[in-house]
């Protein structure tokens, strides 16, 4: 969006760019104040817009226009909404945003097709196929391969996950290389991967304990790095039963007075009838409390998408959620017959190369 902006005509000095703090989004006052202040005519949110709410900036002269890809109904007030949530398969963001900007500047195609690349496996894996209805990206593939993509997602992603959010290493790395190879040649990016790859390894032989129902594996860490989501990706890969459907991994270091948990659906899970879905079996251990419990744990609980959802809640209420689920309760003799995998060691020790997911 930035380069095809910058190529329709924009002056630099017009053109400023918001990164939202730690553990923040668009919709918190601090930050819709801060992209106020900037006196926008035009406000573009990418990939932040999925919640109702206030208009992105109180000031009613400003446009604002919203691309996104997480599953919602309600978005800000007067803001114009490109989402295609309710459309399987579900276009990421990175390729909402390159098939619109690519109809403007006949440039975008060519130089911009390894950033949409990026951002589409870095949110759906490095194993898509890139089948049809998405576009045909062969030429992309044939500059550049799907192991130097697939290895700058993992680069790109890695500073926002250190304890200090060093998103905005990331955007210049982004910003200021031509291609992928010089995305790869960063050395900040490097360090960022050691510092996650160093804590992840610390963080993940955490053993897992299971909801009474055997449906749901938790596991409780502390890490100023966003590491919980990378951590529940790789269990959702290793632990299997027949009751096993999500593994959720809750950090309690990563904010203060916060537990931020990733969910995943693990892989024996995948493919069942009907569907796992996170989102839903999330609001419905909220739901078992008969007294307020839905509305304190807020906006920010169950959200993302129905295979890879999360949240931001109070230590209190998500104790709460693990009463319900009754983490560590002893299951009835015919719920273990399907009996779950367990180790006290980290399932695998492949680098963060072979993981990539959003919070």
């Amino acid at each position: 969006m930035y380069r095809t902006l910058i190529k329709l005509g924009l002056e630099e000095k017009n053109l400023s760019v918001h990164l939202v703090r730690k553990g923040s989004n668009i919709h918190e006052a601090y930050e819709r104040k801060a992209m106020a202040e900037m006196q926008p005519g035009y406000v573009i949110v990418l990939d932040q817009g999925s919640r109702g709410g206030l208009p992105v900036i109180d000031d009613e002269s400003a446009k604002c226009m919203i691309i996104d890809h997480h599953l919602s109904d309600d978005f800000p007030k007067h803001a114009t909404v490109v989402s295609g949530c309710h459309c399987p398969p579900v276009p990421t963001t990175a390729l909402m945003t390159y098939e619109i900007c690519k109809e403007v500047h006949s440039d975008i195609a060519q130089e911009c097709g390894y950033l949409c690349a990026i951002g589409t496996n870095g949110d759906l894996g490095n194993n898509l196929k890139w089948l049809p209805p998405f576009p045909d990206i062969k030429n992309t593939f044939k500059k550049h391969t799907k192991k130097l993509i697939n290895d700058c997602v993992s680069l790109i992603n890695d500073p926002r996950r250190t304890g200090t959010y060093d998103v905005i290493t990331a955007w210049k790395a982004l910003l200021g290389a031509k291609d992928p190879k010089e995305i790869m040649t960063d050395k900040r990016l490097a360090e960022a991967r050691r510092e996650i790859n160093e804590e992840v390894e610390k963080q993940t032989h955490t053993p897992p304990k299971f909801s009474k129902d055997g449906k749901i594996a938790v596991l409780k860490i502390e890490s100023e790095a966003q590491v919980h989501p990378v951590i529940a990706t790789r269990w959702a890969g290793f632990l299997k039963s027949k009751a096993l459907e999500i593994v959720m991994v809750a950090n309690y270091g990563y904010l203060p007075g916060k537990v931020n948990f990733s969910c995943r659906i693990a892989r024996c899970a995948r493919g069942r009838d009907p569907p796992v879905n996170i989102i839903e079996s999330l609001k419905a251990v909220a739901n078992l409390d008969t007294a307020d419990l839905v509305e304190r744990l807020g906006e920010n609980f169950a959200s993302g998408h129905k295979e890879a959802s999360g949240g931001i809640v109070n230590f209190a209420e998500f104790e709460e959620l693990c009463e319900l689920m009754k983490v560590g309760e002893k299951a009835e003799k015919s719920e273990q017959d399907a009996s779950t995998k367990k180790v006290g060691k980290s399932p695998q020790k492949n680098t963060l190369n072979n993981y990539f997911m959003k919070t």
